[in-house]
C-alpha cells in the first residue's frame, strides 16, 4: 500500500512509523526541522511496545510529487486541518481514501465536504504521545490502538487491509461499526481531559481526586453525551462511565496535548474539543453550563497564543 502521513507528530510519527515497519510504502509530508530530520536520520520511535529506528524515511514537503496514493492518514490538530485538507489534494485519486485522525467529531465531515463521503472514513486512535524532537517521538501508551470506519458504516475491503497492516506489528486495530459513536466516546474522554486539565493547570491524579474539579469533570462529560445523543449519535449507555474509567486509569502524572499547548502558550485544539460542544449544544438547545464556562474561561489564552489579543500573564 502506498501510505501518505500528513503531520508527523507524535499521532502521525508513530502510526505512520508502525505501517513502515509493516513494510508498506509509507510517505511523511512535513516542514523545516522535522523534514530535515526525517530525510538524514530516519524515525525515531519509543514505546512500552518497542522502540526502533525506521530508516531511511520517504519524506517530502510537497505532495504533488507523490501523486495518488492508496491511504491519507490526516494527523493534523484540529485548527491546522482546512489547510492541510486544501494541501492533500494530489494525493487524492479517485480509490484513495482518507483517514482523519485528530480529535473532535468534525474532522470526517470537513474531508468529505471537499472529497466526497466515499473517499473518507472516520477515525481515531489512543496514545499518550508527543514530539521529543524532530524526528523522535515518544508514546507512553501501554497498548496504543487505532479505530477507522467508513462514514455509512459499511463494510470496506480497503479499511481491512490497513487493519491487518496494524496487526502484522502488534497495534490493536479494529474498524467500528459505528464510527461516529466512537467519535463521540473519543471526545467524551480526550475533551474535559483536556480542557479540565487546562483551567485547572493540574495533571490527571490531581483535578480527578479533588471533589470540586471532579465534579467539573463529569459535568462536561455529561453534557457532551446529552450534546451527542441530541445530534443523532448512538452512544452507549455506558460510555460515560467507560470514558470515566479511563481518566481514573490514567497516570497520575498525565497530561492532555490540548492541555500543554494552552499552558505552552502555543494554539490549542481547543475550538474542536471545547468549542464544538458549545456550538452543537446551542444548535441542539442542550445545556452545557460547563463547556460555556471551560470555553470562555480558555479563550483568551487561546486568542492570545494566534497572536489575535495582546497582554501580560
Amino acid at each position: 500500500m502506498r501510505v501518505a502521513v500528513i503531520g508527523p507528530g507524535a499521532v502521525g510519527g508513530y502510526f505512520g512509523a508502525k505501517l513502515g515497519q509493516a513494510g508498506e510504502e509509507v510517505t511523511f509530508v512535513a516542514r523545516g526541522a522535522t523534514l530535515r530530520a526525517l530525510r538524514e536520520t530516519g524515525l525515531r520511535v519509543e514505546s512500552p511496545d518497542g522502540d526502533f529506528l525506521l530508516q531511511p524515511v520517504s519524506a517530502t514537503d510537497d505532495p504533488a510529487t507523490l501523486g495518488a496514493v492508496d491511504f491519507v492518514l490526516l494527523a493534523v490538530k484540529g485548527w491546522q486541518a482546512p489547510e492541510a485538507i486544501e494541501a492533500m489534494r494530489p494525493l487524492m485519486g479517485p480509490d484513495t481514501l482518507a483517514v482523519p485522525l485528530l480529535n473532535g467529531v468534525e474532522a470526517p465531515d470537513q474531508l468529505a465536504a471537499v472529497y466526497g463521503q466515499e473517499r473518507v472514513a472516520g477515525g481515531l486512535c489512543g496514545l499518550f504521545g508527543w514530539v521529543v524532537a524532530p524526528g523522535h517521538v515518544r508514546n507512553g501508551m501501554a497498548q496504543p490502538f487505532i479505530t477507522f470506519g467508513m462514514l455509512d458504516n459499511t463494510p470496506s475491503e480497503r479499511l481491512e487491509r490497513l487493519r491487518q497492516a496494524y496487526e502484522r506489528v502488534g497495534v490493536k486495530a479494529t474498524v467500528a461499526g459505528d464510527i461516529r459513536a466512537a467519535l463521540w466516546q473519543k471526545l467524551l474522554f480526550v475533551g474535559p481531559f483536556g480542557g479540565v486539565g487546562a483551567i485547572t493547570r493540574a495533571p490527571a491524579g490531581v483535578f480527578r481526586a479533588l471533589p470540586e474539579s471532579r465534579a467539573l469533570l463529569e459535568g462536561a462529560m455529561a453534557e457532551i453525551v446529552a450534546v451527542a445523543r441530541a445530534q443523532g449519535s448512538a452512544l452507549a449507555e455506558d460510555a460515560l462511565a467507560k470514558a470515566l474509567a479511563m481518566i481514573d486509569g490514567a497516570p497520575v502524572e498525565a497530561t492532555a496535548s490540548m492541555q500543554r499547548d494552552i499552558i505552552a502558550g502555543r494554539p490549542s485544539e481547543l475550538e474542536s474539543q471545547v468549542g464544538v460542544v458549545t456550538r452543537m449544544a446551542r444548535e441542539t438547545n442542550v445545556a452545557a453550563p460547563v463547556h460555556s464556562m471551560l470555553y470562555a474561561s480558555l479563550l483568551p489564552q487561546e486568542r492570545r497564543a494566534r497572536g489575535e489579543l495582546a497582554f501580560q500573564l
